[in-house]
């Protein structure tokens, strides 16, 4: 099985990306933020350093590109090679944002087949790079599926990546397998499944159900657990995820348990984070920020975090948000579950 990092706007970007791969490496790809190019320029200063290879040493990088225009992508595309070496480019056709749907891109370019078929056909005729999709399965309507698998059977995509929810659904309701067995059925392009797995549990199960589908991507289940992608390896090779550990298989927040990890490497990890943001950023209120959405994930990793998770949320000094990050690796454990 191949893994993949889901782009996360505003989360994975370059400093988090070499985090994860430092401390918790076997990721195959990570996909970036979308790049957003327009008429005035195929990127901008800050997805530049987000894509500079000297910022992703050792790490298979895949630039998202969130357009619906084949002119902006192809130039985009265009310099995402010859400048920085990339050969492969994804399309995203999957943010739900009302923002970014109202104006006919992410989730809503899936709305103009139309639109969309002539975007792949001049991207196709032009292009010299890998091109893949990460889509959803329509803006209201699952049935809306069939339409737009039948334009991407097409074209040769490098793979299709696939989050088996439509745009209205956000993040809500549960993935629907049953279209998804249909892509697996009917697409002529390689498939990769996204979705809620957000366990061993969840996955085990989506492998039961998926045998011959080799490459999944996680999003929300792989900031909740950094080591999950280790977990499924170690569990696929030994049967076991380590002897000490127990496994619930309980829902999202919940379920980000750490089998192959534990406190000190967790702990390394939140600090080499820290220090780099605290670099990278101007003012203790967007390192903060940024702290505290990682911890919206990661919390749940801990027994009884609760309490512990409220300080560093209101924490509104730096001095408040150490220490409350102190005592929760002082005082309480990684949670044990039983698989």
């Amino acid at each position: 099985m191949e893994f993949y990092f889901a782009p996360m706007e505003g989360i994975t970007g370059y400093i988090y990306r070499n985090a994860h791969h430092r401390f918790f490496p076997g990721t195959d790809k990570y996909f970036t933020p979308f790049l957003s190019p327009n008429q005035n320029r195929a990127l901008n200063p800050k997805e530049v350093r987000d894509v500079l290879p000297e910022n992703n040493e050792g790490i298979y990088i895949v630039p998202q590109i969130l357009t619906n225009q084949a002119d902006f992508f192809l130039r985009a595309a265009k310099e995402l090679k010859e400048c920085y070496g990339y050969e492969e480019v994804n399309l995203n056709l999957g943010c739900p944002s009302g923002t970014v749907v109202s104006k006919g891109k992410g989730a809503g370019f899936l709305a103009d087949p139309g639109g969309l078929d002539a975007f792949f056909d001049q991207v196709y005729a032009k292009a010299d790079v890998k091109v893949s999709v990460k889509t959803r399965i329509g803006l209201s309507s699952p049935e809306e599926f069939y339409g737009i698998l039948d334009i991407f059977n097409r074209y040769p995509l490098h793979e299709l990546i696939i989050h088996p929810r439509v745009r209205n659904d956000f993040y809500k309701n549960k993935p629907n397998r049953e279209i998804f067995a249909e892509a697996v059925r009917l697409s002529k392009n390689p498939l990769c499944y996204n979705g809620d797995i957000f366990t061993l549990a969840d996955y085990a199960d989506f492998g039961r159900e998926f045998p011959a589908v080799g490459k999944v991507m996680l999003g929300r289940g792989l900031l909740a657990n950094p080591a999950l992608v280790q977990d499924i390896r170690q569990w696929e090779q030994t049967g076991k995820v380590s002897p000490e550990r127990e496994y619930a298989g309980a829902e999202f927040p919940g379920a980000g348990v750490c089998g192959t990890a534990d406190k000190k490497r967790l702990r390394e990890f939140h600090d080499w984070l820290y220090a780099a943001y605290k670099e990278a950023m101007s003012g203790d209120t967007n390192l903060l920020f940024k702290m505290k959405e990682l911890w919206s994930y990661m919390a749940c990793l801990f027994t009884d975090y609760e309490k512990y998770w409220k300080k560093i949320k209101k924490a509104s000094r730096l001095c408040d948000y150490r220490e409350a990050v102190e005592r929760l690796f002082v005082e309480q454990e990684l949670r044990k579950w039983r698989f």
